[in-house]
């Protein structure tokens, strides 16, 4: 599932650990709200459009947020966020499937469930508008494949996310019709972050795809940055959810 190469040991961890996690017991059928038209009105209101990012802890940051994440889901929503990601994964980010039915019951916007989705039962255990699949660990098994998770996801009425992080990662999202790309600026093997993977991969996208930048945006000069790289949208968690006011650190990156 990873092409050889050895991760780094906190994402081989979490690797293993989704790996184990149960799946749902009946297959979900979800009526999603649309990412288009919420990334489409935040660009007629001015708004960046930004994937504000409910993550209360991370192997990649120091400290975390105690606070509801429905308060802090609500708070990005009203900085501009057009939509929202949630971790589900509880062991190494703190999230839960709780949260994230708790949040997209509270907000009107499309919820990402983020999480290391490996088998298509993995799709079962939580309703939500956009579905996360990472190419990097769905490569190798037939029946779990990054085609068959793709297919699985649209026939339950998720709109997939498909992360990317290489030239062949692309190609192979592009080979599945994926409508959605996200190019993770992470690298999960060294967790070395670099803008740059968007720069030299977003040339190389078809017109008609909607490419998200993700990981690593700070300020508003990588969000103008990734946008001036072609950028349709931001995933950016950190960022926002460091010190600070949740609201406002939203609201500085969607007026970048």
């Amino acid at each position: 599932m990873n092409d050889g190469v050895e991760l780094a040991p906190a994402v081989q961890s979490i690797l293993d650990s989704a790996d184990d996690r149960p799946g749902g017991a009946e297959r979900v059928s979800v009526d999603a709200r649309s990412l288009d038209e919420a990334f489409a009105a935040a660009d007629a209101d001015g708004r960046v459009p930004v994937i504000a990012e409910v993550k209360p802890t991370s192997p990649t940051t120091e400290g975390e947020r105690t606070e509801d994440p429905v308060a802090l889901a609500e708070a990005m929503v009203r900085g501009g966020a057009a939509a929202l990601s949630v971790l589900t994964e509880p062991t190494h980010f703190g999230g839960s499937v709780e949260n994230l039915e708790r949040v997209r019951a509270a907000v009107d916007v499309p919820v990402l469930r983020k999480d290391f989705l490996l088998r298509t039962e993995h799709l079962d255990v939580a309703e939500s508008d956009v579905a996360l699949l990472i190419a990097r660990f769905l490569e190798t098994d037939e029946a779990d494949s990054l085609e068959a998770m793709h297919a699985a996801a649209l026939e339950r009425g998720f709109q997939p996310l498909v992360e990317v992080h290489t030239r062949a990662e692309l190609e192979r999202a592009v080979s599945v019709d994926a409508e959605y790309i996200g190019v993770n600026n992470r690298d999960l093997a060294e967790l070395v972050v670099d803008l740059g993977t968007f720069e030299d991969l977003a040339p190389h996208a078809p017109d008609h795809v909607t490419l998200v930048a993700e990981s690593g945006i700070g300020n508003p000069e990588d969000v103008r940055r990734m946008r001036d790289a072609g950028a349709d949208a931001l995933l950016v968690g950190s960022a926002i959810m460091a010190d600070g006011d949740v609201e406002a650190n939203t609201r500085e990156l969607v007026s970048a």
